[in-house]
């Protein structure tokens, strides 16, 4: 404790990716310090949002996890410095907005390159609509360099989600359009300058009135990001009818309850991680700290 309390009066307000680098802290212990010592205050920033996870019992819990957010999204320092942990706090979170933004304009940019210069520009235009989501839709991109699963090659932070709905397109543009954002996507992961990962789904309006019925897991996730996603290109028409088609199917209300169950789900969290023993690292325990996939995202 008294480690955290001279680093803040040396090196003033931090984020717990700059306090564990400095003391090479153990996260959790790190995290507990500055969450209950009196002279430690935190300022979080940006957005918690769902995320179904098969792992959680009903499968609603919040992003980014209590770790993630811990060292990507959160100011400490002493109390204080209040006023300097606050400063802090708004230029993070303007920076994250500001990566953010610029994903989502490198991704409308690289949709509307192969649009316009597809030889069925119209039938793209009028007939599919580009949906980006993932963090990028709620201001929480990052750009920490990690592993791309397919290759092992890091990438630049956050994927550029894209659902692409299809009003019953022919096969063959289907196929043409697969081809022309397979290529793009290739040429953004391989360029030393971007080094961006793009993942995308192409589905039929058909398909997607199957998933809103939220039969299973899969289609409880697909609707849910289609209900966060915001439209990037293509289809307005086509884009509000998704949209609508939500509302309908009462999904809005459905994942808002989840929503709401994750959030609950983040309070008993916190406090039972807030009252554990320092010494226990029990498997269940560290379950509620992060997922196995952030872990792996962040180290």
């Amino acid at each position: 404790m008294d480690k955290v309390i001279s680093l803040f009066e040396n090196h003033g307000p931090l984020t717990g990716k700059d306090l564990i680098q400095k003391t090479g802290m153990e996260v959790f212990r790190a995290w507990k310090i500055c969450t209950t010592l009196d002279q430690v205050t935190t300022h979080i920033v940006g957005k918690r949002y769902l995320r179904l996870d098969k792992k959680v019992s009903g499968y609603a819990r919040l992003s980014p996890s209590i770790m993630r957010e811990f060292l990507n999204y959160t100011i400490s320092g002493l109390k204080a410095d209040k006023a300097e942990v606050a400063v802090r706090a708004e230029k993070l979170e303007k920076d994250i907005a500001a990566i953010s933004k610029k994903k989502i304009n490198l991704a409308r940019d690289m949709i509307h390159r192969l649009v316009e210069g597809h030889p069925d520009r119209g039938d793209l235009i009028t007939r599919v609509t580009f949906i980006i989501a993932g963090d990028v839709v709620f201001d929480m991109a990052h750009s920490e360099p990690r592993p791309e699963i397919s290759t092992g090659e890091l990438v630049n932070g956050s994927d550029l989600d894209i659902i692409v709905v299809t009003d019953n397109l022919p096969d063959r543009l289907v196929k043409s359009l697969d081809e022309a954002i397979f290529k793009e996507k290739y040429s953004l992961l391989t360029n030393p300058a971007s080094k961006e990962e793009v993942d995308y789904i192409i589905k039929d309006l058909k398909i997607v009135k199957d998933q809103f019925q939220f039969r299973d897991f899969k289609a409880m996730v697909a609707s849910k990001i289609l209900h966060e996603g915001q439209y990037l290109y293509g289809s307005l028409d086509l884009y509000d009818q998704v949209k609508q088609l939500l509302r309908s199917y009462g999904l809005v209300e459905k994942l808002g309850l989840l929503e709401e169950e994750a959030r609950l789900n983040r309070i008993m969290a916190e406090r039972t991680l807030m009252s554990a023993p320092e010494a226990v690292d029990q498997e269940g325990l560290m379950a509620l700290f992060y997922t196995t996939e952030e872990k792996e995202e962040i180290f």
